[in-house]
């Protein structure tokens, strides 16, 4: 019996731990805006060919072996006026062929606007890269119990997270 007694003594000895408890909670609501980018094409011209001659008319005047192209002196929004390329077969009766290509630019257009997350008016460029924005309205409810909820108008663009993390460690 005695030999048991230190043994009897161990299994009565309290339990130790550590605990540690944690609540974790966020919600969030997020807007992205509305957005237009736009790029506008430039102004081209190129002429090629073989056995013709090129000339050129401006105000009344022709000039033969010139080729026509784009008038910088001349711009209305942004984009060039075009001088035209005549052709004139050089040798009368061989082959020929002439190829003029004219590419016109965007005109300067007047700034997109953005109202209540709505692009109105659409920029119509080379290039355009639109989105819609979010709406605002979007309410977050959150109760005592740790759950969150997500409501209100939120359209494109609007997005609303939440979580809870309980968490409860012993060691």
């Amino acid at each position: 019996m005695k030999k048991l007694l230190p043994l009897l003594f161990l299994l009565a000895l309290p339990a130790q731990a550590d605990v540690r408890h944690s609540i974790k909670s966020s919600a969030t609501i997020t807007l992205d805006p509305a957005y237009s980018s736009a790029t506008r094409i430039g102004s081209t011209y190129s002429v090629s060919g073989s056995n013709v001659t090129p000339s050129k008319t401006i105000s009344g005047t022709t000039t033969s072996g010139a080729i026509g192209g784009l008038n910088i002196g001349s711009v209305t929004a942004g984009v060039p006026a075009f001088i035209d390329t005549d052709f004139t077969v050089t040798t009368a009766g061989s082959a020929f062929s002439a190829v003029e290509s004219l590419i016109q630019g965007d005109a300067v257009q007047s700034a997109t606007t953005v109202s209540s997350g709505v692009v109105g008016s659409l920029p119509s460029l080379g290039t355009t890269v639109t989105g819609s924005g979010g709406v605002t309205g979007g309410t977050i409810t959150s109760l005592t119990s740790g759950v969150h909820t997500c409501g209100g108008t939120m359209g494109a663009g609007s997005s609303c997270t939440a979580t809870s993390i309980i968490e409860t460690l012993v060691d």
